[in-house]
């Protein structure tokens, strides 16, 4: 028996994996975008994603990718996709009078008071995109890691108008389909995720910028190094067994990370003579056409499927 219908409002990646994920828990996912050429690729898409998946045995949940396929539909009617939701996952264009626009009309469509309105932003306030909304107490961001089939961290963000209850319920959906939610206590710019990274890519631009290391040298750092560990376990249990507990790794350690972090370079501009430096370098590995980067995509998640299906199996899950 299918659950309870899922709208989801843009068919590109982030849609189509959204689409995938609430399939695989067993909702009827209706997915909504302006085209039906769009449409049409993206079930197209979904249904090549689908199949491999369950010939590698790591398709998610208990229904067939045969059964998953046949919960999602498709319309060009917003209305449609919206009405009589219990949840719906906005997947627009990263911009603000974009996603407000689209958002306002999500919530005239809505036709049940309960509907959750969730935006995929990944780095757009709550306050800015969800503003003079008439549904704002049931507006909420879910902003997936990507790829989001493979990476279930999903960041929940409410406005400061969205219930508590909201908040619960997002979090439990985003459970039950798979994902992992972390909850963003008050909105900030960049939310948490990409604070993170982006201090990580501030800093290994300038070790490039600086002469100190080559581009290719950085990114070892983190696929022999760094992101060994940091896959399965985050910086501060990473601290903790670095040491005897949290407090003596700071008491050994704490002056030294001061220290080297009064060495930081300002926030780089991202621009010319490193922005040459990087792109020679990796373009010549993964020429920066379709075919090259679909490719590698698909060698990323091969591997991160991998990944996954080792730690499910080392967690005895």
């Amino acid at each position: 028996m299918t659950k309870a219908k899922v709208g989801i409002v843009g068919s590109g990646l982030i849609g189509r994996s959204w689409a995938m994920l609430f399939a695989a828990a067993g909702y009827n996912v209706v997915m909504y975008d302006l085209e039906e050429a769009q449409l049409s690729g993206a079930l197209e898409y979904i249904k090549q994603q689908l199949n491999d998946l369950e010939k590698q045995k790591l398709l998610r949940g208990k229904l067939s990718a045969d059964e998953q396929l046949k919960l999602i539909s498709t319309t060009t009617n917003l209305n449609e996709a919206v009405a009589d939701t219990r949840h719906v996952q906005e997947c627009v264009p990263e911009d603000v009078d974009l996603k407000n626009k689209v958002l306002g009309k999500i919530c005239d469509g809505c036709t049940s008071d309960s509907t959750v309105i969730c935006s995929s932003t990944s780095n757009l306030l709550p306050s800015k995109i969800f503003a003079n909304l008439p549904r704002i107490s049931h507006c909420i961001i879910a902003h997936p890691c990507n790829p989001p089939y493979y990476c279930p961290l999903t960041e929940i963000v409410p406005h400061p108008n969205t219930d508590a209850d909201v908040v619960q319920r997002t979090r439990d959906i985003m459970t039950e389909i798979g994902q992992t939610p972390v909850t963003i206590k008050r909105e900030i710019d960049g939310f948490g995720l990409n604070r993170i990274q982006y201090a990580i890519i501030n800093e290994a631009w300038n070790l490039v910028k600086d002469g100190i290391m080559s581009p290719e040298d950085v990114d070892k750092i983190f696929t022999s190094g760094l992101g060994m560990r940091y896959a399965f376990m985050g910086p501060f249990e990473t601290i903790h067994l670095n040491a005897e507990g949290t407090r003596n790794y700071m008491d050994r350690y704490a002056s030294s990370i001061r220290r080297v972090s009064s060495s930081f370079a300002p926030t780089p501009n991202y621009e010319e003579p490193t922005l040459q430096v990087v792109e020679k370098e990796i373009n010549a590995r993964i020429p920066p056409t379709c075919e090259s980067l679909n490719e590698r995509r698909r060698w990323r998640d091969e591997r991160l499927s991998g990944l996954a299906k080792l730690k499910k199996e080392m967690d005895g899950n």
